[in-house]
C-alpha cells in the first residue's frame, strides 16, 4: 500500500503530536501525597509574637498563610470564628462556633498566598480565635473542611476608662 504525500503528512504530525503529549505526561511531576495548609502569622506576616491581650472591639491585625499541594487548582475559605478551648475544631470536624468572617481566593497546585486580616472580638475573658482552612467542591457544589485549623488564644479586656 503506497501513501500519498498528504496522508504520510497527517501520520507524521500525529506520531509528533502523540511524542510530546507521552513525553509530557511522563515527565509531570506526581503528587503522591496531597495536602493544603494554613499557617498563622503576627502582623509583621511572621511566626511569633502574637498578641496575648487585646481590647473588646480593637482591630487586631494577623497574617494567613495558604498553601495548596493538591496537585491541582483550588478555591479555599479560610473562617474566622470565636470561641474557647472547648470549641476548638478538630482534624476531623470544624469549630461549632458560627462564622464571623472569611476570606477567599484560588490558588493553582505548589502556590500559597500570604495575607493581612483585620478582626475583633466583641466579649470579653479568654478567647480563642479560631481560622479553619476549607476548599470548594465543584463536583458536589459545596465548601469542604479540609481539617486544617489554628487558633491563637487572646485575654479580651474593657477599654480602660480615660
Amino acid at each position: 500500500m503506497i501513501f500519498d504525500d498528504e496522508v504520510l503528512a497527517v501520520i507524521l504530525a500525529l506520531i509528533v503530536v502523540g511524542s510530546v503529549f507521552g513525553v509530557a505526561e511522563l515527565m509531570r511531576p506526581r503528587v503522591t501525597e496531597p495536602f493544603t495548609a494554613l499557617g498563622l502569622l503576627n502582623e509583621d506576616l511572621k511566626i511569633g509574637d502574637y498578641p496575648s491581650k487585646v481590647v473588646v472591639g480593637q482591630n487586631i491585625t494577623l497574617g494567613i498563610f495558604v498553601h495548596n499541594y493538591m496537585g491541582y487548582p483550588i478555591y479555599y475559605r479560610v473562617i474566622y470564628k470565636v470561641g474557647t478551648n472547648e470549641t476548638l475544631p478538630t482534624n476531623s470536624s470544624e469549630s461549632p462556633m458560627p462564622p464571623i468572617k472569611y476570606w477567599e481566593g484560588f490558588l493553582d497546585h505548589d502556590q500559597n498566598a500570604t495575607f493581612l486580616i483585620n478582626i475583633q472580638v466583641y466579649e470579653t475573658g479568654r478567647k480563642a480565635l479560631i481560622f479553619e482552612l476549607w476548599t470548594y467542591d465543584p463536583e458536589g457544589d459545596r465548601w469542604v473542611y479540609t481539617g486544617r485549623w489554628n487558633h491563637l488564644y487572646v485575654d479580651v479586656v474593657e477599654a480602660p476608662i480615660p
